[in-house]
């Protein structure tokens, strides 16, 4: 391509070798938007991470996603169309993080461990189509109390499958394991997980650029942050008159 600042302006010639598939650039523009429209809804206040699914590209995201926006009050995690993976555990482990201890600087300044930690509301996003780890997922977030689950029940399919190569270059998949609860009961498999808060994703408002789910979650998490009283922050008391020993 040949291109110039102006009609009249010198040119230059630009070579542009174009993608194979527009898929990602577009999902990426959706989830900026989505982390955009969250920022201005709630002047600030709420975050938002998207996880397309609990394999590579998921840790990716969250990884991207989360830690950047840490210092925020409350948090929406996104994980609608989830295609699954693993357990993916990490993630609802770095969610769960407690607060161990806060550190008072020479300078002033009061910091935090685990720095990497988000201790507001959060709440999660699904759909009916996400599965597998897309299904464990928001089971386990709910578990574990990290918060509430808004949209519709989850696809429900979470037996994992393995694969045995066959003599003539094949391989079969066989279904290898299924998930139970703690308490001994098989469950999720056939059933998915339901939300606490129910809502399904609007056509009429998506085709006029609305996203109904996200809006209840917004509007929901600010309903938690009014509650919400921080358990972490920079408080801290005096220091102690010294006993000269140290």
């Amino acid at each position: 391509m040949t291109v110039a600042p102006t009609i009249d302006g010198e040119s230059r010639d630009v070579v542009v070798t174009p993608i194979g598939n527009e898929g990602g650039l577009r999902l990426w523009d959706w989830v900026e938007t989505n982390r955009r429209y969250v920022d201005e809804a709630t002047d600030g206040r709420v975050g938002y991470v998207y996880l397309p699914n609990t394999a590579g590209a998921g840790f990716t995201f969250f990884n991207r996603m989360f830690y950047p926006q840490v210092d925020r009050e409350a948090l929406i995690v996104d994980e609608r169309g989830n295609g699954g993976g693993q357990a993916a555990n990490y993630i609802t482990e770095v969610l769960s993080r407690p607060h161990l201890s806060g550190w008072a600087a020479r300078n002033g300044a009061t910091f935090a461990t685990p720095a990497g930690a988000f201790h507001g509301p959060k709440v999660m996003l699904i759909d009916q189509d996400a599965g597998s780890g897309g299904d464990y997922l928001p089971w386990s977030f709910r578990y574990l109390g990290i918060g509430k689950l808004i949209g519709t029940r989850t696809w429900g399919g979470l037996i994992g499958v393995s694969g045995f190569p066959l003599i003539d270059g094949g391989v079969l998949g066989v279904p290898f394991f299924r998930y139970f609860d703690p308490d001994g009961t098989w469950s999720i498999e056939n059933e998915g997980v339901a939300p606490d808060v129910e809502v399904a994703l609007d056509p009429i408002a998506t085709n006029a650029g609305r996203d109904s789910q996200l809006d209840l979650a917004i509007e929901v998490v600010l309903e938690d942050l009014a509650d919400f009283t921080p358990t972490v922050g920079p408080r801290r008391r005096p220091y102690r008159p010294s006993s000269g020993n140290s």
